[in-house]
C-alpha cells in the first residue's frame, strides 16, 4: 500500500507536528476520502471561544470552517504542494454553544491552480450552525 506524503499526511502519520491553530481549535479527523475530496473533522469549542452572551464567537467558527475546507483539498495534493485560502465566505445560521462541533467539507471543483470548496459546521444536534464556501490557490511549498 502506498504511503501518502505531503503536509496533511505528514501530520497524520506523526512525521510533523499538528499546526498550532488546529491544536487551539481541538481539531480531530473523523474521516477522509481524498479520492472524492471529502473530509469530516471535529472541533472542541471551549468556553474561551465565547462572546459576552455565551455563544461561540464567529471568528472561531470561520476558523473551524477554514480548517475543514483547507484539509479537504490539501489531502488530495502531491508532496511539495499546498493551497492557501484566497477567500472564505461564511454564513452564520444560528448561535453555536461550547462543545463538540463537526465540520464536513468537500472539494467542489479543482483546476490546476484554483480550487473551489464548500462545507458546513454542525452543532451537537447534527444541525448546521454555519456554512461556507472557499477558493484556494494550489502552489508549490516555498522552503524557508
Amino acid at each position: 500500500m502506498e504511503t501518502r506524503q505531503g503536509p496533511f499526511w505528514d501530520v497524520l502519520a506523526g512525521r510533523a507536528p499538528q499546526p498550532p491553530a488546529a491544536t487551539t481549535l481541538g481539531w480531530e479527523l473523523l474521516g477522509i476520502d481524498p479520492d472524492r475530496g471529502t473530509i469530516e473533522v471535529a472541533f472542541e469549542a471551549g468556553e474561551s471561544f465565547t462572546n459576552p452572551v455565551g455563544a461561540i464567537q464567529g471568528g472561531f467558527l470561520a476558523a473551524m470552517l477554514d480548517d475543514t475546507l483547507g484539509p479537504a483539498l490539501v489531502a488530495t495534493l502531491p508532496p511539495g504542494q499546498f493551497a492557501p485560502t484566497l477567500d472564505l465566505h461564511v454564513q452564520f445560521l444560528r448561535p453555536a454553544r461550547p462543545g463538540r462541533l463537526v465540520g464536513r467539507g468537500r472539494v467542489v471543483r479543482r483546476g490546476r491552480q484554483v480550487c473551489f470548496m464548500s462545507g458546513e459546521l454542525l452543532g451537537p444536534d447534527g444541525e448546521p450552525v454555519a456554512v461556507a464556501t472557499a477558493t484556494a490557490h494550489i502552489q508549490p511549498i516555498k522552503q524557508g
